[in-house]
């Protein structure tokens, strides 16, 4: 939700002489609730912003505002002169107390520019008076003692993009991840639009803006993290036929199918006719199952975690038994088929996609059995996660680079800073608004393409992309930004 250099949330404090640009600098990159400025305040307690005798009045309602901010760990920056090191330190403090990180922004400003700016105001502060600021804004900028955890040097003379004494990554110089983007559909609010136009058109849309591919959920209810349960969710693979029919390049599969909803060998039959229709574009996600209420509803079985994931393991060795040459008996580890003759073969060889994070079995039949795994995108899970896997990896004697690390993200991004917020009011229901934004990493397209560049760097090769609030077509041109920077890296 803010400008890519800087964290969200945060206790971000500006710095800067009179003239020196922090009020505008602030308005473009955030929203104004999100801005405490000691010279509205003036204005609400006073006469008028430069009113300095209700300085007193204004500088204790923005120590209130700031201090309720903190503790609900929303975004707080802090407009003032910033020259106060005592005011400095306090503001570090609560953000400490939060566990919000924190971030002085300092205005480089020349001088002669902000005597020009503070010339055309309605009542300038005395020369001697900005000559101070402008003085104790250089020695700021020579310190770094004060430990804050990242400083922007903005330099307003020339117009320049911001300078950072502790960089972070930027996507302009960095390569190309090759990172895969699939399109996950999980909410379907066709609404009284015709379902099979809004699909063809959705898919059209991904596909013409830069997605990768497209996902489709397999269950039989609305699940209740996504919507009500009499929503509409159709049956993906007869969906899948219907899309592969598309003037497209998407590939195109379930994120995933449970493994007691059809017999093994159905399965097979199903992946390899889509792969046969989509000219080899096909990906079969697989699934322990986990949501009872699905199975009771439409009388299915739903044996116990460690049978559904012997089900699992029979699944995965009979599709590669049918989809392999030939038409001979097969004798493996799990099944015995008399004899193995599934036509149409599949046109390549279809990965095989396990979602689930099991670290004992789920990450172990991994290993032995599938071409990749569907992880939580969660940095610091998927690290544990991941490390577990290479394990696993190494006791069957398998190298883990052939096993591809999938995530799948539920982002929440907007077209700018206000429509990120009204995204998330909209979304969060009883959830604190900061609570619901860090779940679900809302935030520009930008930000999003710099957290998936990360994601890249621990092994990820495609981010199945889960919008929790999808409308349609026409809303899929918020991803473009963030297709578009990755492509170019």
């Amino acid at each position: 939700m803010t400008d890519p250099r800087l964290p969200d949330p945060a206790v971000v404090v500006l710095a800067g002489a009179t003239g020196s640009g922090k009020s505008t600098w602030a308005a473009e990159r955030f929203r104004s609730a999100e801005i405490v400025s000691s010279d509205a305040l003036r204005a609400t307690v006073g006469s008028g912003p430069a009113d300095l005798d209700a300085s007193l009045e204004a500088f204790a309602l923005l120590d209130q505002i700031v201090v309720a901010r903190t503790k609900r760990s929303l975004m707080t920056v802090i407009d003032t002169l910033g020259l106060d090191p005592q005011r400095r330190s306090d503001y570090r403090r609560l953000a400490r107390a939060a566990g919000l990180p924190v971030v002085l922004v300092i205005m480089n400003t020349a001088a002669a520019l902000c005597r020009e700016r503070n010339g055309r105001r309605d009542r300038p502060v005395p020369a001697r008076v900005l000559s101070d600021q402008l003085r104790k804004i250089n020695r700021l900028i020579d310190s770094t003692e004060e430990g804050w955890d990242q400083i922007l040097i903005i330099d307003q003379d020339t117009a320049a993009e911001p300078s950072i004494d502790q960089p972070a990554s930027d996507l302009d110089h960095r390569p190309a991840t090759g990172l895969q983007v699939v399109l996950q559909i999980s909410r379907f609010p066709w609404g009284d639009e015709d379902p099979a136009r809004w699909l063809r058109d959705l898919a059209l849309t991904a596909d013409q803006i830069g997605f990768n591919g497209l996902a489709l959920m397999d269950h039989l209810i609305q699940i209740p993290q996504v919507d009500r349960a009499w929503e509409p969710i159709p049956e993906p693979w007869v969906t899948l036929g219907m899309l592969a029919a598309l003037d497209t390049d998407l590939r195109l599969g379930t994120l995933v199918s449970p493994v007691t909803f059809r017999e093994p060998g159905i399965i097979a039959k199903t992946v390899a006719t889509l792969d046969v229709l989509s000219n080899g574009r096909a990906f079969c996600g697989l699934g322990a199952g986990w949501w009872l209420r699905e199975h009771q509803a439409y009388g299915l079985d739903f044996p116990s975690n460690s049978q559904r994931l012997d089900q699992l393991q029979v699944c995965i060795e009979t599709l590669r038994a049918l989809w392999a040459p030939g038409t001979k008996a097969y004798h493996g580890n799990y099944v015995h088929l008399p004899e193995t003759t599934c036509y149409p073969r599949p046109v390549n060889e279809v990965p095989i996609i396990v979602g689930g994070s099991g670290e004992r079995r789920t990450l172990r039949i991994v290993a032995e059995q599938a071409d990749g795994c569907n992880l939580p995108s969660d940095q610091s899970m998927l690290r544990t996660k991941i490390d577990i896997l290479h394990k696993h990896c190494a006791a069957v004697g398998r190298d883990s680079a052939s096993v591809e690390i999938t995530v799948l993200d539920l982002p929440v991004i907007g077209i700018d800073r206000e429509d990120v917020a009204a995204r998330v009011e909209r979304l969060r229901g009883r959830t604190p608004a900061a609570a619901y934004a860090a779940r679900h990493h809302a935030a520009l397209a930008v930000d999003h393409a710099q957290r998936y560049h990360e994601l890249a760097d621990l092994g990820v090769t495609t981010v199945f992309v889960a919008l929790p609030d999808l409308a349609g077509p026409d809303d899929l041109a918020r991803c473009a930004p963030l297709l578009a920077a990755l492509d170019r890296g």
